[in-house]
This record gives structure tokens, sequence and C-alpha cells, in this order.
């Protein structure tokens, strides 16, 4: 029932900490899911320095899932969006052929306050890795959710138990998340072959063992898992059909490593354009290129 058991990795950013979990040396993806940070749960005081802000910088190949439980950040891409997202949104970002992109916390420079939530990248099928970008925003009203037992769920993105969210994803796949009161019990469908549990917050149980947050339960293929929350619980579960292995660099994701240069190339000798609203800094190219960014 149980394959493996991812430990968060803590990583300050300057202003926040973040707990990478995806990708992991013996387990580089669940699905499409090639990238998982838990983001907080921190608290900012008014007046934080810009250094807190993700600068503009570039992707390919991949889509960028950022949801909240707590706090505000403002999005700007290349394709002309500006949207803040708050608790229950998703900002689903698809890079496709090459997007550019900003994340700065403006409201809680002028008031301060928390920042609490999850970054997932999902990588494209091969077919689709060179798509055009796009950017969509879906408030919590236009996501699914569902309430049994004292266990609350949003399907955030997929499908799942028969119900299906408005989000346009490119592969077979599951996002959902959970909070449940202590000693209530939800489930993970047995429909996808690839599919795991991050604990946020609380503690759960698993086949008889205990989970608390900051972990990963990658789970087998096979049978419905039933989870309880021994104490109340922030639960995300996620998985999918596998895609197959994908190169990672930076912030860049792909089938094809040499893809991935030309990326770079493009990056150092900016052919790629900036946000249309922020288009006054942004991050240069690292050399070497390091592990993917949080935030980013």
């Amino acid at each position: 029932m149980i394959e493996l058991v991812i430990a968060q990795r803590r990583k300050d950013l300057g202003g926040f900490e973040v707990g990478r979990v995806l990708p992991y040396a013996p387990r580089r993806m669940v699905g499409p899911f090639v990238f998982f940070d838990h983001m907080g749960p921190a608290q900012f005081a008014p007046g934080i320095p810009k250094t807190v802000d993700v600068r503009p910088h570039p992707h390919i190949g991949l889509s960028t899932v950022t949801y909240l439980f707590e706090g505000e950040i403002m999005h700007r891409d290349s394709v002309g969006s500006a949207q803040p997202i708050r608790p229950g949104e998703l900002n689903w970002m698809t890079s496709g052929r090459g997007i550019t992109h900003s994340e700065r916390f403006e409201r809680a420079r002028l008031e301060g306050g928390p920042l609490h939530g999850i970054q997932a990248w999902v990588a494209l099928p091969e077919k689709d890795e060179e798509t055009d970008p796009a950017f969509h925003h879906y408030g919590a009203a236009a996501l699914p959710t569902f309430e049994e037992g004292g266990a609350w769920g949003r399907l955030i993105a997929g499908e799942s138990a028969g119900l299906s969210a408005p989000v346009r994803t490119h592969s077979p796949m599951f996002y959902v998340h959970w909070v449940l009161q202590a000693g209530a019990s939800a489930s993970v469908p047995a429909e996808y072959p690839e599919r795991a549990l991050y604990v946020a917050q609380g503690e759960i149980d698993v086949a008889g063992q205990r989970f608390a947050a900051g972990q990963m339960i990658v789970l087998t293929p096979g049978d419905a898992v039933t989870f309880r929350a021994e104490t109340p619980a922030t639960v995300m579960a996620l998985g999918g059909e596998p895609l197959g292995p994908r190169f990672i660099e930076w912030n860049f994701v792909h089938s094809s490593k040499e893809r991935i240069e030309q990326a770079k190339a493009d990056w150092r000798a900016g052919r790629m354009k900036l946000p249309d609203l922020d288009n006054e800094e942004w991050i240069p190219l690292p050399d070497p290129s390091p592990p993917p960014n949080p935030m980013s």
C-alpha cells in the first residue's frame, strides 16, 4: 500500500521558507507532478523588502499550479495576465514553448499577513510540450467541493471519484485539497496508477502508520486507499498517469535535454518576452544551472 515516504527538505528563500518534496532522487515524479513545494507557513510583517518577490523568469514544457491556504500572491506573465491568487483559488499557467512570469507579495508588503500554500509543476505530454503558452485563473466557487463525516474536499484539477474540475489539463490526473476533523477518514480512488498523499498540516494514519506534516506518502498501484486524521489535518492528494522521464534544469522541464539547452540560450540572449506589466527586471540564468527554484 505504501511504496515510499518522502520528507520535505526545508529551504530559506530569504523571507520565508519552503519545503521541497519533488523532485526526489528515488522518485522523480508522481503521475505528471514533477515538482512540489510547500510554501510557508509564514507570517509577513508590513514593509517586507522587494527582495522577497520572485522576479520575472522563464519556463518551458510544464504547467505551474499555484494553490493557497492563506495569503495572496500577485501573478503577472508574458501573455498579458495580471491576477492575484487568494485562498481556495487556482492559478494554472501552461508554459508550453515558453512563458515568463513574476510572483510578488504586494498586499503583504502593504498590510503584512500570512503565506501558506502549495506550488506544483505538472509536466506536459510530449505532444504538448511546445503548445502555445496560456494562463487561467479559477475562483474557489468554480472548483467542485464535497463533504461527508467530518471530511471536506475540493477537487483542484483533473477527475476523481466521479467529479471533474473545469481546469484544462493535458493528461489524466487528479489533485484534491482535503480538510479533515480528528477521527475523520477519506480515500484515494484506485483509478490512477501513480498516487500520493502530502500532509500539509496535522497527522494522519495510512495502513496503520502515522504520518506528520511535511511528509509525502507515495502509494503503490492497486486498490483504493483510506486515510484517517489523527488530529485536525490538511492533506493534498495527487497523481495520475505517468508521462515518462523528464529533464528538469532550473525552471525548465522537457523530454529533450537539447530543448532545455536552447531555452537557456534564449533566456541568456534576451529572446524570451518579459511580462507585459512587469518588465523592468528579471532573474538571470545561473551558471552553472542549479536545481529547480522554489516559487518559480
